[in-house]
């Protein structure tokens, strides 16, 4: 009789055994979720890291963009408000004769100095004078037309007329140069 002993004995220990192994499998298994999710976590809060330093990185340029814009085209207001300066300094240079040169010829080369320094401010802060001549092609990127009319030996498109000089700041348009323009049909 010690022999079914024996068996139930062996059989209570494999019980055992399994037992214990399978508890033994079910810390393992928690282990390996718990370890699952801290991969998960940690995978997410890398992501979200790489993104917030992409977007900082984003914000850095965005912000050394604008300020190179401020630091070139900040003036552009002023640089507008001074246009109409240089405007009528050209314009009464142009209106004397040569008669009234002579007799203000303090004057005039007191508007001229003038208007000198003024183009030389210009020029420093990044403003070029578009001049276009008669006889050019119209550019309605650089030129507005303030009328057409049909002139004998030219073109239509050409500029026949230059009422105002246009103005650049860097490479953007201040204000464009007022042109007639020939409306002649070929």
């Amino acid at each position: 009789m010690a022999e079914p002993n024996a068996n139930e004995f062996l059989d209570e220990i494999a019980d055992a055994e399994a037992e214990e192994l399978a508890a033994e499998m079910e810390e393992i298994d928690e282990e390996a979720l718990e370890v699952e999710e801290l991969r998960a976590e940690r995978d997410d809060y890398k992501d979200k890291f790489v993104r917030a330093l992409a977007e900082a990185e984003n914000t850095r340029k965005r912000a050394d963009k604008q300020r190179r814009e401020a630091e070139q085209y900040g003036g552009s207001r002023l640089a507008r408000d001074m246009l109409p300066v240089y405007d009528n300094l050209k314009r009464a240079l142009d209106a004397a004769n040569d008669e009234q040169r002579e007799g203000a010829k303090a004057l005039i080369e007191g508007v001229e100095l003038t208007l000198r320094e003024l183009q030389s401010i210009f020029e420093k802060h990044g403003i070029t004078v578009i001049s276009p001549k008669v006889g050019e092609k119209f550019d309605p990127q650089m030129h507005e037309a303030m009328f057409e009319a049909p002139l004998p030996d030219t073109k239509a498109g050409d500029i026949i007329q230059v009422s105002a000089e246009g103005f650049m700041l860097h490479d953007r348009l201040l204000r464009p140069a007022a042109v007639g323009v020939s409306s002649n049909p070929g």
